[in-house]
């Protein structure tokens, strides 16, 4: 039972944008921290971006601070993840994730209880 949809993966050009998005189906997750993870081709699934409850903190992975952002809308239960300044090696599935502690400064993937199915990000040089 999918409870977390992510959407706006593609197909974009380096140096190009893309908005991803991830929107709650079944329950809500309007209270919980949420995360955005990635695998690229052949590696293990890795941390990008997290958000507090309240969006009132963030946390990001070195390799995308100051290019990419997150941020959420609790009314609609939905969490973004907008990516400037793509590049090849951010090739990759992008996941969101949930989990109920409110600590968004942690990576680890198995505090995360709730998971989403994917979507591609494929960035052309």
């Amino acid at each position: 039972q999918v409870q977390l949809v992510e959407s706006g993966g593609g197909l974009v050009q380096a140096g190009g944008s893309l908005r991803l998005s991830c929107a709650a189906s079944e329950r809500t997750f309007s209270s919980y921290t949420k995360a955005w993870f990635r695998q690229p081709p052949g590696k293990e699934r890795e941390f990008v971006a997290a958000i507090s409850w309240n969006g009132g903190g963030t946390y990001y992975a070195d390799s995308v601070k100051g290019r990419f952002t997150i941020s959420r809308d609790n009314a609609k239960d939905t969490v973004f993840l907008q990516m400037s300044s793509l590049k090849p090696e951010d090739t990759a599935v992008y996941y969101c994730s949930a989990k109920a502690s409110t600590n968004y400064g942690t990576t680890e993937l198995y505090l995360y209880n709730y998971w989403g199915q994917g979507t591609q990000v494929t960035v052309s040089a």
